[in-house]
């Protein structure tokens, strides 16, 4: 009955519902993050140099782990079974704090930053065009200034940094939760690139997913001479994609769905005897998502039984809905307008406006308003249909995610554009601003008992009243680290050429001889 009226009264307040931390230690706390503001902007530039895609972040992992070893945190590598994953850990007593974000880049989107055009390091190879390499650096910063703060003060708690490997194939967090990451885990703070500051509690827009790829197997032959002799695998799989195409016409307009052909056999005169193809189940619940997944199976089994092949599925992905809990995003909105956006310069705003107009985009210059706080009474106008992993640990403990600045509004992410500020003074000074609120809500959690009590009554009452966390992995499905290893095999020596030497270069747009003063100047 208690646990019904807190939750009752945090869904009727406006305001923070509890008290915040000291404001001495969150102005200590901020002082460390400006302190560090040059590490973290090495950092930041470093993992944009890097550039690996989805569990092959290798060379990005043992960056991280190694710096955060030098800081006292205890770090335990290849966590769930996935090589690059890892948890750093520090502190004793208290509560168990959480601090993620992605560390993966996009295959394909190899971007020179610090240029308002097109223009590969290494073409066809990985970028970051989403900005993945700024969230991790700005976690690692933060969870140093708290600890710092925790260890003058003699703060009981306990920090666990965590990276989010394989994000931009909905892949590895789901993982992280049947391994049990986070059983001992109080509150999670997650951050996501963007460029604004804001927090959302209740449901976000993004959908819930399913990851699977089929592959067909039948027989080869001539295909000219004896092609009766054949059962194409290939013919299974565009079968199956036009069972698909077909039932889509049938699905309600909340539900995404798409495919590519992953392998579709060696060459046109040889009847294919293995084919394989790679789908993305979405839709803004789980157990539709899985109506999907059922109609999928149905569907490869139709094309199987019709070409006389046999069919077999790995699910390769999966996330759940986001729910971001109430208590902690008021707390970490507080901080937000405490810290407010950065003091963009002239030059800034020039290179935005260059980016922007050079990729035909509508210009508009670099968030200057105040913080947003997202919720159901006060939802984020901008829908996005896409998935986020972090939705399996949003269903497992009390979870935020912050949205910090260090990215141009008005780009298209998935795409270079989205990577042209990534390794700049935007996305550092965003980072640092995103690192001081982080290390302050770290600091809210730690000496605020009710705060972490009211995030987990309210996750309970609240979150869990008409949604409950059913995952669509199956007892056999393993994280899929093979994928991009061929790809990162062929490219990683080009790519190498182009790592950032800190000791050497005092930013990685000087290491490319990019003067980031006259590179927006000409609109």
């Amino acid at each position: 009955m208690i646990r019904t009226l807190l939750a009752a009264s945090l869904l009727a307040s406006a305001a923070p519902a509890f008290a915040a931390a000291p404001a001495p230690l969150k102005d200590a706390a901020t002082a460390i993050v400006d302190a560090r503001a040059g590490e973290l902007a090495n950092m930041i530039d470093q993992v944009f140099s890097f550039a690996e895609p989805g569990f092959q972040e290798v060379r990005t992992s043992a960056y991280l782990t190694g710096i955060l070893e030098k800081n006292g945190f205890t770090v335990t590598r290849g966590v769930a079974g996935i090589p690059t994953a890892f948890t750093a850990t520090w502190g004793e007593g208290g509560p168990m704090i959480a601090l993620g974000s992605d560390i993966d880049g996009l295959l394909g989107l190899s971007q020179t930053p610090g240029v308002p055009g097109a223009k590969p390091l290494v073409a066809g190879a990985p970028g970051h065009g989403e900005g993945h390499n700024s969230g991790m650096p700005m976690m690692i910063v933060a969870a140093i200034a708290a600890k710092q703060v925790m260890e003058k003060n003699g703060i009981k708690g306990r920090i666990m940094l965590w990276p989010g490997v394989a994000e931009e194939l909905v892949a590895t967090k789901a993982y992280y939760v049947r391994a049990g990451m986070f059983k001992d885990v109080d509150a999670n703070l997650f951050a996501h690139v963007g460029d604004d500051f804001n927090v959302t509690w209740g449901p976000l827009a993004h959908t819930a997913s399913l990851s699977v790829e089929y592959t067909f197997t039948g027989l080869t032959a001539h295909a000219a001479g004896s092609p009766w002799d054949g059962k194409s695998a290939l013919d299974a799989v565009e079968l199956m994609n036009d069972g698909w195409n077909m039932k889509r016409e049938h699905l309600p307009p909340t539900q995404r769905s798409h495919y590519v052909i992953t392998g579709g056999g060696n060459q046109p005169n040889i009847v294919p005897d293995k084919a394989s193809v790679w789908y993305y189940f979405r839709d803004t619940q789980l157990p539709a998502v899985k109506a999907m997944y059922d109609a999928g199976n149905r569907i490869a089994a139709g094309a199987a039984m019709m070409t006389e092949t046999s069919v077999t599925r790995r699910v390769l992905g999966h996330a759940a809905t986001n729910y971001g809990n109430r208590p902690i995003a008021e707390a970490a909105f507080a901080n937000m307008q405490a810290v407010g956006l950065p003091k963009w310069s002239a030059a800034d705003q020039n290179f935005a406006h260059a980016v922007l107009a050079g990729f035909g985009r509508t210009v508009q210059p670099l968030a200057t308003g105040a913080p947003k706080l997202w919720s159901p009474e006060n939802p984020n106008p901008v829908r996005n249909s896409g998935s986020d992993d972090i939705g399996d640990i949003m269903w497992t403990v009390p979870t935020i995610t912050i949205n910090y600045p260090s990215n141009i509004p008005g780009i298209s992410y998935h795409n270079i554009m989205a990577a042209a500020a990534m390794a700049t003074p935007i996305a550092h000074k965003g980072a640092v601003a995103g690192a001081k609120v982080t290390a302050m809500t770290v600091l809210d959690l730690m000496t605020t008992p009710e705060l972490v009590a009211g995030a987990k009554a309210w996750q309970q009452e609240v979150q869990f009243k008409n949604e409950k966390y059913a995952p669509l992995l199956g007892p056999d499905d393993q994280p899929a680290i093979h994928l991009n290893a061929d790809i990162m095999a062929k490219l990683r020596p080009q790519m190498e050429k182009y790592y950032f030497d800190s000791k050497k270069y005092r930013s990685y747009l000087e290491q490319l001889g990019i003067d980031y003063g006259t590179a927006g100047a000409t609109k």
